[in-house]
C-alpha cells in the first residue's frame, strides 16, 4: 500500500530500515537527529572512535548560577506540549516534596520548551513551590547540555528527551501518564515492552519506566533514590548510554550530491540531504 504514495523512507533508528526493507519499502537510515548534538557541541569528536563523547559542562553551569559543587541537582523534562506539562508537572513536584528531606541541598533544573503557553504555565506552578528552581531556555543546546551534566538525575516524561538525557550520561526515571481512554487503548493494543527508545534499542530494562497507574510520586521517588544512592545502578545507566549511541552513530562514507570530509558525512542531516539527492537523480535518469 505505502508503495503507491512512498519513493524512500528516511530512518532515524538502524532496525527501521530492514524493518522497511522487508516490506518492500526502499529506506535508508540516516541516523537519529540527536547525533547532530553531539557533533556540535564537540567538533574534536569523530564518530569512528569507539569511546563515546558525552555532553556538557557542568562546572560551566554551577558557575554561572553560583551554585555549590555538593548540591543535588535533578532536571525535570515534564514535556513539550502543555496538556502533558500540566499533567505531569505536579507529579514531578509531589516527587521532589518526597526527596527534599533527604536531600536538604536539593535544587531543581527545568529546560523549558520554546511554547509560550508552556513557560508561563511553568513559572505560575514554581512561584509557589517551596523548593528552588531554575529554569533554562530548552532551545540552546549549550545551556541544556551544560545542566544536564550538572545534574544528579533526571524525571523526564516519555518521549525524545530521554534520548537527550542519555547523551549527557544523566541517570534518569521515565514516567509517563495519559487520558485513561488513550491509557487503556494503549495497555491493551500494543506488545512493546517498554515505552522509552533507549530500553527499546538495548531491549533491557535498563532506565526504571513508571507508566500509568504505576506513575505516582511515591514510586518515581523511590526509583530517584536508587539512582541517587546506588552507584551501581547509576553506572548501569551510564554505560547503556554509550551503548546505545555507539548503537546509533554512523560510519563515515561517501555521499550522493554532496562535498563532505569523513566526518561531516557522520552527520544525519548530510545523510538525508543525500539520500534525498541520489533519489531525485534516479527518478530523473529513470
Amino acid at each position: 500500500m505505502l508503495q503507491k504514495f512512498i519513493d524512500h523512507i528516511l530512518c532515524i533508528l538502524p532496525f527501521e530500515e530492514e524493518i522497511c526493507r522487508s516490506a518492500g519499502l526502499s529506506a535508508t537510515y540516516v541516523g537519529h537527529p540527536l547525533l547532530e548534538d553531539a557533533l556540535h557541541l564537540c567538533p574534536e569528536w569523530f564518530p569512528v572512535s569507539n569511546e563515546w563523547k558525552f555532553l556538557g559542562n557542568g562546572d560551566a553551569f554551577l558557575r554561572k548560577h553560583g551554585l555549590p559543587a555538593g548540591a543535588t541537582i535533578i532536571t525535570l523534562l515534564p514535556g513539550s506540549r502543555l496538556q502533558e506539562v500540566t499533567r505531569m508537572l505536579p507529579i514531578f513536584l509531589q516527587t521532589m516534596e518526597q526527596l527534599k528531606d533527604l536531600f536538604p541541598e536539593l535544587l531543581i533544573v527545568i529546560p523549558v520548551a520554546p511554547n509560550y503557553h508552556v513557560k508561563a504555565y511553568i513559572e505560575k506552578e514554581i512561584a509557589s513551590w517551596s523548593l528552588s528552581a531554575i529554569l533554562i531556555s530548552g532551545t540552546s543546546i549549550e545551556q541544556k547540555y551544560d545542566a544536564l551534566r550538572a545534574s544528579r538525575a533526571a524525571v523526564c516524561t516519555s518521549g525524545s528527551a530521554v534520548m537527550e538525557l542519555q547523551l549527557a550520561a544523566l541517570p534518569c526515571v521515565v514516567a509517563y501518564r495519559a487520558h485513561f481512554l488513550t491509557e487503556w487503548l494503549i495497555q491493551r493494543r500494543t506488545k512493546l515492552k517498554f515505552i522509552s527508545l533507549p530500553n527499546i534499542l538495548l531491549d533491557a530494562a535498563i532506565i526504571p519506566e513508571k507508566l500509568f497507574q504505576e506513575c505516582t510520586s511515591e514510586n518515581i521517588a523511590a526509583s530517584l533514590r536508587d539512582i541517587l544512592l546506588d552507584d551501581k545502578a547509576r553506572h548501569q545507566q551510564i554505560a547503556a548510554a554509550g551503548k546505545l549511541f555507539t548503537l546509533l552513530r554512523l560510519q563515515p562514507r561517501v555521499l550522493t550530491g554532496v562535498s563532505a570530509s569523513p566526518r561531516d558525512s557522520c552527520w544525519p542531516s548530510m545523510n538525508a540531504a543525500s539520500t534525498i539527492l541520489g533519489e531525485a537523480k534516479t527518478a530523473k535518469t529513470g
